[in-house]
């Protein structure tokens, strides 16, 4: 089923609201409009419903909230213990203050070039395990998108598509995330990277900062778990979410499918038993070393908050690091990225690609990432938020939304480009000073 269909099937929403986002859900599934008008004027109509229904993040997400089961949005909403890390994150983005110039001419450009390859904004889909339980068919809709957009896409190892499906789809901005598989001498790790580098993916972003299993009491609370339970209160749940439902059925239960050939069946139950079952722990610097050998397109570490780490990082020879603590789903102590953030671009920025995740929520936070020495940005509830709130017509809209921002705001500070925005004055309070602990 196209993407479009998924649109004019959404139960929630009447013919005449559906008629005018199906157009940009057609260009994310690859139809192809050839009469430019009258579908040009459908198209826009529909772009500037949705600015108006949902002018932000926090709009589609509190739509995502109604329209998806509890089970499935707090996966993806929630983090570990108390979800103090949570709002850190996106409360000290908030605190940083930027400083305008103004009487400056021109317009603001988006796209940039990191890692020997351009895209059309410092803005990409951060990885996110098991993305389907918020939509069914998540993975491929976001990769898609992020073809479609030229921005990248990040497949985590615990998706709801292979990494070979994800290649097809998005083959010119497809990166992978490598968890760590242990057992027999990381046997199910290497293999991983082999498909990787086989489909064509362009980065290789090991993670490290999940060093064990993290307490989620949303997730204890809601029961997900392996096997999922199929009990009356997750019966309602699904039943009382129309639109979710008819997503599910037309994709199938999600699977982590990159586990199947590892698996004794291509389930859900053996996939997400293998995952759990092999992998574990963070990769080590020698492992990493190892992988580095084995890589030989771009290699990114993503997890880094200290400034020692991103110095051993790139002594291995990486290419990128992502400061990032997971999105605040494995450690509730962590500290904001943006407040490690300047810390880690003075100790490697001149070295290494230094990228960012866990916080933002809008253009603005890009620019105030983009200020304080990131070179690009990531994000994964934003996106989660939009298909959950909008299906299929969701991601589109995210990005829409990101474009937009990121242009209107680097044109308030008086920068024109990703590359002045480096340039612009900034306050921030937050931010942690190594040297002076």
């Amino acid at each position: 089923m196209t993407a479009a269909s998924v649109v004019w099937s959404r139960p929630d929403l009447d013919s005449k609201k559906a008629h005018k986002v199906a157009a940009s859900a057609a260009l994310m599934s690859g139809e192809t409009m050839v009469d430019r008008g009258p579908a040009e004027k459908v198209e826009d109509a529909g772009k500037a419903r949705l600015q108006q229904l949902y002018p932000t993040i926090d709009d589609l997400r509190r739509r995502a909230r109604r329209r998806v089961p509890r089970f499935g949005f707090d996966f993806v909403d929630g983090g570990a213990n108390e979800e103090h890390c949570i709002d850190r994150n996106t409360d000290a983005f908030q605190r940083v203050e930027l400083l305008p110039h103004y009487c400056i001419e021109g317009k603001a450009t988006t796209d940039t070039e990191i890692l020997g390859r351009r895209y059309n904004a410092p803005i990409g889909v951060a990885p996110m395990g098991s993305a389907g339980l918020m939509w069914p068919g998540a993975e491929k809709l976001f990769a898609a998108e992020a073809q479609r957009q030229g921005i990248p896409y990040i497949l985590a190892t615990p998706g709801n598509a292979s990494i070979e499906e994800i290649a097809a789809i998005a083959p010119d901005v497809f990166w992978f995330q490598l968890y760590r598989f242990p057992y027999d001498n990381h046997a199910i790790t290497y293999d991983l990277v082999r498909r990787a580098d086989e489909a064509g993916a362009h980065v290789l972003v090991p993670t490290v900062d999940s060093a064990g299993k993290s307490k989620r009491p949303r997730d204890i609370r809601n029961g997900v778990r392996v096997p999922f339970p199929i009990n009356p209160w997750t019966t309602y749940q699904v039943l009382t979410s129309p639109a979710w439902t008819m997503a599910l059925l037309r994709n199938g239960m999600p699977i982590t499918a990159n586990l199947v050939p590892y698996a004794e069946k291509a389930t859900q139950v053996e996939t997400a038993k293998a995952m759990i079952l092999r992998s574990g722990g963070s990769h080590t610097w020698d492992e990493l070393k190892r992988l580095r050998d084995r890589w030989k397109r771009a290699f990114v570490v993503k997890g880094i908050l200290h400034p020692h780490d991103a110095e051993r990082a790139v002594a291995l020879g990486a290419d990128g690091i992502i400061v990032s603590n997971h999105g605040g789903r494995h450690f509730d102590g962590a500290p904001a990225t943006i407040d490690v953030l300047p810390a880690i671009v003075s100790a490697v920025g001149s070295r290494t690609t230094v990228m960012i995740d866990s916080g933002i929520r809008g253009g603005l936070d890009v620019v105030r990432a983009l200020a304080l020495g990131a070179k690009f940005c990531f994000t994964g509830r934003c996106f989660a938020y939009g298909l959950g709130a909008l299906g299929a017509a969701g991601p589109p809209h995210v990005v829409d939304l990101f474009f937009d921002e990121i242009r209107t705001e680097l044109l308030h500070v008086g920068a024109r480009s990703v590359t002045e925005a480096a340039q612009i004055t900034v306050r921030h309070p937050g931010a942690w000073r190594f040297g002076e602990n």
